[in-house]
């Protein structure tokens, strides 16, 4: 829902902006007047002199008790607006919660070949908190040879998610065996008690630095 909510805006306020943008051209450029149409009555930005509201435009309304509280509260649902689509736009792409069901191959008595009528009933999906899934994940990496610290964060759509992991090693570590390890133990214990197909995964290494210590 958050993305079609987020798509409708984004297209609204693209048109909104292609419109104005589409208006300050054909005035400034003189359109009208080189190219000989005119442009809807009570249109007041006609030309590179004019301006886009007229006196009376601007000053019509000041003396009516409705309207500074009016303009007031529509520029403070554009604030809040504004503000929650940046808060949306922050966390977008984001995994909360995730579907864990049983690959094929996985279940009792099941094998990889079984069509879907011949798999046994397993049950209703559980749902899984991605949040539980990503601590358990920087715990286990956390745990790695080499590895002082783990941060997880997995992105994408919930029934095919991708992991972020970002890995602070220490000194001595080695880079190639952290990292395959963490494919290796990590990853694949993470995708199989998910139930998914496949987790891939994009690793970000960085190493410890320590300050020098002063001797004698």
């Amino acid at each position: 829902m958050l993305r079609v909510t987020n798509r409708l805006l984004l297209g609204l306020v693209g048109l909104g902006l292609l419109a104005l943008g589409a208006a300050a051209l054909v005035a400034a450029a003189d359109l009208p007047a080189r190219w000989g149409f005119g442009l809807p009555s009570g249109w007041s930005w006609t030309g590179p002199q004019e301006v886009v509201l007229a006196e009376g435009d601007r000053t019509q309304w000041r003396g009516e008790r409705w309207w500074w509280p009016t303009v007031f509260a529509v520029l403070g649902a554009l604030v809040a607006l504004l503000l929650w689509w940046l808060l949306a736009q922050l966390g977008r792409g984001r995994v909360r919660e995730m579907t864990i069901g049983r690959p094929a191959g996985d279940g009792p008595g099941e094998r990889p070949g079984d069509g879907p009528e011949e798999r046994p009933d397993n049950g209703p999906d559980a749902v899984l908190r991605a949040r539980a899934l990503e601590e358990a994940m920087a715990d286990e990496a956390g745990t790695l040879p080499g590895v002082q610290r783990a941060a997880v964060r997995l992105v994408g759509r919930p029934r095919a998610p991708r992991a972020r992991i970002g890995l602070l090693l220490e000194p001595y570590a080695v880079p190639d065996e952290a990292v395959h390890l963490l494919g290796t133990e990590v990853l694949e214990n993470a995708r199989t008690s998910a139930g998914l197909a496949q987790l891939p995964a994009e690793t970000r290494l960085r190493a410890v630095r320590h300050r020098p210590s002063r001797v004698g």
